[in-house]
């Protein structure tokens, strides 16, 4: 089921303790773009199916990426993009934006998801995986 526009911008803008939606908006664009450049074939067809119409487009044209980053180095990468933050504010911006993806997919998805992604984005999706 596909998740409403507004309802995943209020949902990132709470977890991000952001004052505007704009700012939400700003910090889901480039962590989707990223996590696209990620996932690969069907996983990530599903988990576009799941996101607003306008997000899916962003996570099925994703930033190009030529080897896939380890958790700190995505948050490296998005710290790079979103203007004036730095990789203490970029690790809160991805925090807020992939536990709402998490939200959004279920259980089943998000593991087929982090099947897809280097060791670490567990917690960066707020869904630590037993070891």
């Amino acid at each position: 089921m596909t998740v409403r526009r507004e309802a995943f911008l209020d949902h990132v803008k709470e977890r991000g303790e952001y004052d505007t939606l704009h700012e939400a908006e700003r910090a889901a664009r480039v962590v989707l773009a990223l996590l696209g450049a990620h996932l690969v074939g069907e996983v990530r067809a599903q988990l576009a199916a799941r996101l607003p119409e306008d997000f899916a487009l962003i996570l099925l044209n994703p930033l190009q990426s030529a080897e896939p980053l380890p958790p700190e180095r995505f948050v490296r990468a998005a710290a790079a993009w979103i203007e004036g933050a730095t990789d203490q504010t970029a690790a809160w911006d991805v925090s807020a934006v992939l536990s709402t993806v998490a939200d959004a997919t279920g259980d089943d998805l998000l593991k087929q998801i982090l099947l897809q992604l280097p060791a670490g984005y567990d917690l960066l999706f707020g869904r630590p995986q037993p070891t």
